[in-house]
């Protein structure tokens, strides 16, 4: 009798691969990279460069643990832990120091990705855990190490400190900058990959032409946190656009929210999902004074299983159907 194999869905073979969308969103990131390391000089490419090569080294060293072959190892790579590393390093500062992103990386790749299984096991999103492992377990390096970017930082090292970043200020009640000043990344002191919202837009534009995600998730999320925003601020209207402009909302929600294996499946599932995001941010911003992208993501990854509905199946009738399927019975049953 002939050997009968039962997989899980999806059961059609496309012509996409893993391997080509991650290649797809390391295109994307390259903007944001390049205006991180303008910004900030060699020191954001040597944080982002450590963490992408110990990210890759991890899961190289753990496949050899497990015995694999190097030709097989090196036959499968699909450039994940690479993705996994260059987006932990975006999140960033400049100026932590080098075993900061080395440690978040082995965290990222061997505990959240390697040790649930592998490429699209991981329950949680494994850059947003390496970030947040990192931010519990230095959070003073972390805090107090943002810079003002200079235009000239890659030739010179004479960079101001900053005391905090303008998400901060802003949900301090302090100054901010201009709204173009934040859409740009001119004088933003932040993570390296978090400053230029229009070179992350640029990267975004590229993955929606390649189909690689769903224009309407990312916006539904930073509209989201802008309105409520807005609310929390007393329908303050001015409020909308510094509290999208400002912070890792940009980069979180294009990059990180969209992760194929921690979000729902179905569209009323994202709705959901992503409106949630967008309100748990601006709640979880307003009542802590900080940066709360990260943990947000974090949350609802976590619940994200609960928002998997069952799809109805061909000729299943909806839930309102049968409802008044079991009501006009009942009313023509009443009647007799």
């Amino acid at each position: 009798m002939a050997k009968i194999i039962v997989s899980d869905s999806p059961h059609i073979k496309g012509p996409r691969t893993t391997k080509g969308i991650m290649i797809d969103v390391i295109i994307a990131l390259i903007p944001a990279f390049v205006m991180g390391c303008v910004f900030f000089g060699v020191k954001a490419l040597f944080v982002v460069a450590l963490a992408c090569v110990t990210s890759v080294l991890t899961e190289f060293v753990f496949l050899l643990i497990q015995k694999k072959k190097i030709s097989d190892i090196l036959k499968e790579f699909d450039f994940t832990s690479l993705v996994t590393g260059m987006l932990l390093g975006l999140t960033l500062s400049s100026e932590v120091p080098f075993y900061v992103p080395i440690l978040g990386s082995i965290f990222a790749i061997a505990v959240i990705k390697m040790l649930f299984g592998g490429t699209g096991k991981n329950i949680v999103n494994p850059a947003i855990a390496g970030r947040i492992f990192v931010f519990i377990a230095f959070q003073s390096v972390m805090i107090s190490g943002y810079v003002l970017p200079s235009i000239n930082a890659i030739t010179s090292s004479n960079q101001i400190l900053g005391g905090a970043t303008p998400l901060t200020s802003m949900l301090n009640g302090g100054p901010n900058l201009s709204n173009l000043d934040l859409f740009l990344g001119t004088g933003v002191a932040g993570c390296i990959g978090e400053t230029s919202k229009a070179a992350l837009l640029l990267g975004a534009i590229y993955l929606v032409i390649k189909r690689v995600i769903n224009w309407k998730w990312p916006i539904l999320y930073i509209v989201t946190t802008g309105i409520m925003a807005v609310i929390l601020d007393k329908f303050n209207l001015s409020a909308f656009l510094p509290s999208i402009l400002s912070g890792g909302l940009f980069l979180g929600a294009i990059y990180m929210a969209t992760d194929y294996v921690t979000t729902p499946s179905t569209d009323k599932g994202c709705y959901i999902y992503f409106t949630a995001l967008g309100i748990l941010t601006a709640v979880l911003r307003y009542a802590t004074k900080i940066e709360v992208v990260s943990f947000a993501i974090l949350l609802m990854n976590l619940v994200m299983p609960l928002l998997n509905f069952r799809p109805r199946a061909f000729g299943e009738i909806s839930s309102w159907q049968k409802f008044k399927q079991k009501l006009s019975h009942w009313q023509s049953r009443r009647a007799k």
